[in-house]
């Protein structure tokens, strides 16, 4: 994602977060959002990315297999490697 876009949700608790978009994937026949919070990038936080009564919704992923399988993608795009080199 060339610009920085700030996206804002509330918790469980009520509470305001922000997160900063980091990629926005499209792999199969999903899309992913990589999202981390404002004051680390070592975190980050995948969802995929589903439509809804009210547009998007931002579902948790629903087995490792699929996270592992973003997680290849985005470190794909990171290192700018071709499908199936490292970085696995």
């Amino acid at each position: 994602m060339s610009e920085e876009h700030i996206m804002k949700f509330r918790d469980e608790e009520g509470h305001l977060v922000e997160l900063r978009a980091m990629a926005r994937i499209f792999l199969e026949d999903h899309e992913y959002l990589i999202l981390a919070p404002l004051d680390s990038e070592d975190e980050e936080y995948v969802f995929r990315v589903d439509p809804g009564e009210a547009g998007e919704e931002y579902n948790a992923l629903e087995s490792d297999e699929e996270f592992l399988r973003v997680k290849k993608e985005y470190s794909r795009l990171l290192y700018d490697t071709p499908k199936g080199d490292a970085h696995e």
